[in-house]
């Protein structure tokens, strides 16, 4: 049996059995029981119904805060009217967000009561009564929250979908070693021809990247002489990751990127693959320069791919152009491969003008040998940190009209409803400035939980300059590869250093705290903070990836080796085919996370599954 016909044997059974097992989660989609007695609306995702029954004299107004809302204003929710004469409670029926913890207050229209609050966290699709009551003294409110249909558990099908895969993992991986038994390989060959047979025992799920003689591989260092398998598997992770969120991660709150400070899982894949771009960059120059390529070439060919990666994102991010010509009164200009291709100029350029045609063979003995793959790029270093400081500047010096200097929060609501009108301090000003409000993002996540009615853009202008530094760190751990490049113990040192000595940036900007550090963390503001703690997962992360990929050879890095061979192609291909079957279909129930689950798994799982088929065929994208 040829190797294809496994990987689509596989991949069939792998498709069948997770629809078979969401299918299953979807059941458990329904509460638990029902109120006999109430009378509820329609649910959507991530809400619930709340009953108020007041039996207080006096009308009460409620008001409802969010936890993830930092140093916001209660937001009135409704009027609960006073108890009637005949006795009876009465109720108001609302609907509450699920995603977060909620406080909810109460509050008398007149101002002999003092005002009732009730911390709670709500499950999705439950039916909650929330009672308001006097106790002995007048002044004094009871409020006491009752669960009158238990919530549905909305992670079922997540538990489901992780089973499905680590099933399927154990199975190929019980399947890889058993085909190398001396049996099966006889029967292997009694059954099939000698040659498929051969592909098939020697095949990581298609052909390997080079053949190297058994006898000698053991003598090759691993960063010598072939492509490392950790960077594209680890690019490949973190695009598996950004296609699966960007199609909407089954609608969950921590598959999207956050509201502003903090981190969610979709915050951590765009650095980490501008990480991975820098760490290309840097061995993909020393490779050419050592080829003889000259560098007017590489510097034209630097520019014309920039070009193309901003022009291609201007197009996609835009998609109005299937109605006809572009319109420039709202064509949105910065964008996710418009950041890449101008954070590659930068970094590629800055790259070419410091890097040798051959690196020197330094002495171990020579008193700064520890630190070479730093200080031989000195000017590099020099021109980042100045960057930087611009950036500091700009972000704390900057005069902003109608708002506080420095300023980093949300605007909307936060802060009290201070700066409405603030949105992101300087980098949404410079962005308003320079590429005025039509021309980028119209809907932030901040819109969601800080109620922000200005236009952020999270790819815009000054946040470029800290994606920069992203791919510049990304660019030292590839120095590192090339400088030790026959020494793995040094590589991993080196890595766990770097990680250690930006995770303590991290730690001193952030206070070690979500909102109260000096620079928190924001993908929207694309912060110090931010850059500084990616950049410590990155090398802790490619630790990882290197070690058991490229010098252990535990795992060949599939399947996420395949995408991270074709990037450009899968990024491209799911945002321009997000839309169209396969990758998109009509639900049953829109309101049901197992079936966003599903679709989404299912249409990142075919891309994979599309990689993988190019890469078979050698078909790479290359721009």
């Amino acid at each position: 049996m040829a190797p294809e016909r496994e990987y689509y044997r596989w991949t069939v059974c792998a498709v069948i059995v997770l629809l078979i097992a969401l299918c299953a989660a979807h059941m458990t989609d329904r509460p638990a029981s029902s109120h006999p007695h109430r009378k509820t609306s329609v649910l959507k995702m991530d809400e619930a119904s709340l009953s108020v029954n007041n039996e207080i004299e006096d009308d009460m107004m409620l008001y409802v805060l969010s936890d993830h809302c930092f140093q916001c204003l209660p937001q009135l929710l409704g009027i609960i009217p006073a108890r009637p004469a005949s006795g009876t409670p009465a109720t108001v029926d609302f609907v509450v967000d699920t995603q977060h913890a909620l406080t909810l207050q109460l509050n008398s229209t007149s101002a002999h009561l003092e005002p009732c609050k009730v911390h709670f966290h709500f499950g999705e699709q439950g039916n909650y009564s929330l009672w308001v009551k006097n106790l002995n003294e007048p002044s004094l409110v009871s409020c006491s929250m009752i669960t009158d249909s238990e919530p549905i558990n909305s992670y079922l099908p997540i538990l489901f979908a992780f089973l499905v895969f680590a099933f399927l993992a154990a199975l190929s991986a019980i399947w890889n070693t058993v085909k190398r038994l001396d049996v099966v390989t006889n029967l292997l060959l009694c059954l099939g021809s000698t040659v498929e047979t051969e592909r098939l025992i020697n095949s990581e799920l298609g052909t390997p990247n080079r053949l190297v003689d058994a006898s000698t591989e053991s003598i090759i260092p691993a960063t010598t002489g072939r492509r490392l398998r950790s960077l594209d598997t680890f690019r490949g992770l973190s695009l598996v990751i950004m296609v699966f969120v960007n199609y909407g991660g089954g609608r969950y709150w921590f598959f999207r990127h956050e509201s502003w400070n903090g981190l969610t899982v979709a915050d951590l894949v765009f650095p980490w693959f501008v990480f991975i771009m820098g760490t290309s960059v840097g061995l993909s120059l020393s490779s050419s320069l050592r080829r003889g390529v000259k560098r007017t070439h590489l510097l034209w060919r630097i520019f014309w791919r920039s070009l193309q990666l901003f022009l291609i994102g201007v197009i996609i991010i835009n998609p109005n152009y299937c109605n006809g010509p572009l319109s420039w009164d709202s064509l949105r200009i910065p964008g996710v491969l418009q950041r890449l291709g101008f954070t590659y100029l930068v970094v590629a350029v800055l790259d070419l003008v410091v890097v040798r045609d051959r690196l020197n063979n330094l002495s171990s003995e020579t008193c700064w040998y520890s630190v070479h793959d730093v200080c031989l790029y000195w000017p590099a270093w020099a021109f980042v940190i100045a960057l930087e400081t611009i950036w500091l500047c700009l972000t704390f010096l900057l005069p902003v009209p109608g708002c506080p200097t420095g300023y980093l929060g949300p605007g909307g609501i936060g802060d009290f409803g201070q700066y409405q009108n603030c949105t992101g301090g300087a980098a949404g000003y410079i962005d308003h400035w320079l590429l005025r409000e039509n021309h980028i993002y119209q809907t932030p996540s901040s819109r969601a939980v800080y109620q922000t009615m200005m236009p952020f853009d999270p790819e815009g202008v000054l946040g470029t300059i800290n994606s920069i530094l992203m791919a510049f760190l990304g660019l030292q751990a590839g120095k590192i590869l090339q400088h030790y490049r026959d020494q793995p113990r040094q590589i991993i040192t080196r890595f766990l250093i770097w990680g250690f000595i930006l995770g303590i940036i991290s730690a001193v900007l952030t206070k070690c705290s979500r909102n109260d550090g000096f620079i928190p963390v924001n993908k929207n503001l694309w912060s110090l903070s931010y850059v500084t703690t990616l950049s410590c997962f990155a090398f802790v992360a490619l630790v990882f990836f290197y070690y058991s990929v490229d010098v252990k050879k535990w795992w060949s890095g599939s399947p996420f080796f395949y995408p991270g061979m074709n990037s450009i192609l899968v990024y491209v291909g799911h945002e321009v085919f997000e839309e169209y079957f396969p990758f998109c279909w009509k639900m049953a129930n829109s309101q049901s996370h197992a079936e966003h689950l599903a679709q989404n798994l299912v249409a990142t799982s075919i891309w994979v599954i599309i990689a993988y088929l190019l890469y078979r065929r050698k078909i790479f994208w290359k721009i």
